[in-house]
């Protein structure tokens, strides 16, 4: 167990938390990695399940992912026929959670699930409804790469920021918890990587508590299998504008989530 997970494991304190952590893994040719970030999440205090999206990889990504579902109860498989990219695989595994927080894990281990505890907790804790995990917000592990990367990054958060609103320091992060109500309900309508900015723009409709926790980044090169191209920042600019200019808040949401902000644990008894 890493230094970081038992941490996690002791600051759960007297409080007792259910299994309430449904992860969705959207995932397209990361067959050296999908099986460590499983192994990881496994760990992971509150799991509940684990839902692999397949986005019809081409590589051995699928075999593994069957393995991984065979071998483990936690974790549910679901494999696109067609390649419809990320946004499309997280929608289709935000239908089938069942727990009442909701995350999500890229499968190529630039972000770390033993931190994913320190993400959640401010949910569990019933202070926020949707936590993002900042790469900038304090400065942890990160590593160095691309400078134009990083000013794409921050001139995307502060066109965001100037429409809705809100303090954002990284609305690109990978880790990003909700209630599950909430994710369950919203009507995701981009494509691509178009996920990040369209769900920042709505949760800001929604007008719902959203905290910022720090977190480190492990960051890829091109070289190592990073696929986010020139062409997707065009794109979340031009979203930035649609849903926060164009989308009203009946139109983001099927429903819209009624919510308690409450703990979701309880005292153990004998530490009352």
């Amino acid at each position: 167990m890493s230094r970081t997970e038992s941490n996690n494991q002791e600051s759960l304190g007297s409080i007792e938390y259910p299994a309430c952590l449904s992860v969705v893994v959207p995932v397209y040719n990361e067959q050296a990695t999908l099986g460590e970030v499983v192994r990881k999440l496994l760990s992971v205090p509150c799991l509940l399940e684990i839902i692999i999206v397949d986005d019809c990889s081409t590589d051995g990504t699928g075999e593994v992912a069957r393995q991984l579902a065979d071998t483990h109860k936690q974790v549910r498989l679901v494999r696109h026929e067609r390649n419809g990219g990320k946004t499309a695989a997280l929608k289709s595994g935000f239908a089938l959670t069942t727990g009442q927080i909701v995350i999500v894990q890229d499968a190529d281990l630039e972000y770390d699930p033993a931190e994913i505890y320190g993400v959640i907790r401010p949910i569990l804790e019933g202070h926020a409804d949707v936590v993002f995990g900042s790469r900038f917000l304090v400065r942890r592990a990160a590593r160095v790469l691309y400078f134009y990367h990083y000013l794409a990054n921050k001139f995307l958060t502060f066109l965001s920021n100037a429409l809705t609103n809100l303090n954002m320091t990284d609305i690109e992060t990978g880790y990003k918890a909700f209630r599950g109500e909430i994710i369950r309900n919203m009507l995701i309508a981009s494509s691509g990587f178009g996920f990040e900015v369209e769900v920042t723009a709505k949760i800001a409709k929604l007008k719902v508590a959203i905290y910022e926790v720090p977190i480190s980044y492990y960051g890829r090169t091109y070289a190592e299998g990073k696929k986010i191209v020139f062409m997707d920042g065009l794109i979340a600019l031009w979203l930035v504008f649609r849903f926060n200019l164009f989308c009203s808040l009946r139109a983001s949401f099927r429903e819209l989530p009624e919510l308690q902000r409450t703990t979701i644990g309880k005292r153990v008894i004998g530490d009352q």
